[in-house]
């Protein structure tokens, strides 16, 4: 293998390197079609890679890989007006000769030419977009080896013709698969965010649909029941009293998927968490005594962070509840507080009916439910999603028929911590 051979081979092999490091491995380049401009970076570093490692044939000539970098950035992102005024910006580092001059002439035609057709290009498939620019290069690199001949020793003939005739077409070929390959990639990244954002909103539309559903049809049938005639006055003002709440009820649940799709914290205040927690609890105590649920607390520490006052109800009221109809039979509901340096933790234990690994795993998804076969967890959504718009985070800690730990990290405000 000849010395312009190998100087090739080095040359394409750190652009493969550059390409791999560029657009493999860092995941938030992605397409270069989406990222034209980290694009256009990769393809100006090639040349001048290729501009640093070009191998002098004698003076005045140069040989490097430029055209592979120029020819793929031109067609895949149509920017061979840029990319060929830096080949020839580079090429007069080599000298103002006659050179020079043809190279200007030659890239000055080529940049129109292929700003010109890499529309009609990317409306190609991907084998023909890879054959296509390949046997450019082809045509390209024969044509340099023509014109090369008459300065060539014979020596070098076979050389030249294996650096120039093998090596740019497939350096063209193997980076322009690469290419392809990211593109598709992509586009299956894309396609499987869109069907799961559609099955987010199939479940949605499912659980609002069986939330309303419900006192809808009891609030219908009560309407029904007041066109009797014969409906005293005392049964028209209970009938009438229940049509209102269950049609309160229905607009609780289109507000909570309010809240769920954009939960905007209207105003922030100091959060005293022993007191809310406190308070949620005096609420929550007659579901808990109906359910045969022992409530023990612990709030040996604690502290205030930022917040919305009602917002945060309304998130742990849907979780304690939670936990409290996972236990149907009975139980014991433990809650407690831990304060860290910067943190405040709030541990929300409970004997219910677990989780499983994949539940555990879908916590905070738009369609998760804690509430397994009965009701559509719509209350725990609206719970995941405030607790979000407040910076909050949690940690679920689960094992089916045992019971679930679930604990949830808010930064601690400026307040001291207190001690009792």
């Amino acid at each position: 293998m000849g010395i312009i051979t190998m100087h090739f081979l080095f040359n394409l092999s750190l652009l493969m390197i550059l390409f791999f490091i560029f657009f493999l491995l860092n995941k938030r380049v992605g397409s270069i079609h989406l990222h034209k401009r980290a694009g256009l970076f990769y393809f100006v570093c090639s040349l001048i890679i290729c501009s640093i490692f070009s191998y002098p044939l004698q003076t005045g000539y140069a040989l490097d890989l430029r055209i592979i970098p120029f020819l793929l950035g031109g067609l895949y992102l149509r920017s061979s007006p840029i990319l060929g005024i830096l080949v020839i910006f580079f090429r007069a580092f080599h000298g103002i000769d006659v050179g020079f001059f043809i190279a200007v002439a030659f890239y000055t035609i080529f940049s129109l030419c292929i700003w010109y057709i890499s529309p009609w290009f990317l409306k190609l498939t991907s084998n023909i977009r890879i054959l296509f620019s390949t046997g450019i290069t082809l045509l390209i690199s024969v044509a340099i080896l023509f014109l090369a001949l008459n300065i060539l020793s014979p020596d070098k003939l076979l050389d030249m013709f294996i650096a120039y005739v093998i090596v740019p077409p497939l350096g063209v070929a193997m980076i322009s698969s690469l290419i392809e390959l990211r593109e598709k990639n992509q586009q299956l990244q894309q396609q499987l965010v869109i069907e799961e954002k559609l099955a987010a909103v199939e479940q949605m539309g499912a659980a609002i649909s069986h939330e309303i559903r419900n006192p809808l049809t009891t609030a219908i049938g009560f309407i029904e029941l007041l066109d009797q005639a014969s409906l005293d006055k005392n049964n028209r003002t209970k009938y009438l009293s229940i049509i209102k709440d269950e049609l309160n009820t229905a607009e609780g649940i289109i507000q909570d998927y309010l809240t769920f799709s954009k939960p905007i914290i209207e105003s922030i205040e100091e959060l005293d968490i022993q007191k809310e927690l406190t308070h949620i609890l005096k609420l929550l105590h007659p579901l808990a005594n109906y359910n045969s649920v022992k409530v023990s607390t612990d709030f040996s520490t604690f502290g205030t962070i930022q917040g919305d006052k009602s917002k945060f109800h309304q998130c742990f009221i849907n979780i304690i509840r939670n936990s409290i109809e996972s236990m149907p039979y009975g139980g014991a509901l433990w809650i407690k507080t831990i304060a860290t340096q910067d943190k405040i933790i709030i541990s929300i234990q409970d004997t219910g009916i677990g989780l499983s690994k994949e539940q555990i795993k879908r916590i905070g998804e738009p369609h998760y439910s804690t509430e397994g076969s009965k009701g559509t967890g719509l209350g725990m959504m609206v719970a995941y999603s405030i607790l979000r718009a407040m910076k909050g985070t949690i940690e679920v800690q689960s094992e089916i028929g045992v019971g679930t730990i679930s604990q949830f990290h808010f930064k601690l405000h400026k307040t001291k911590v207190k001690e009792r």
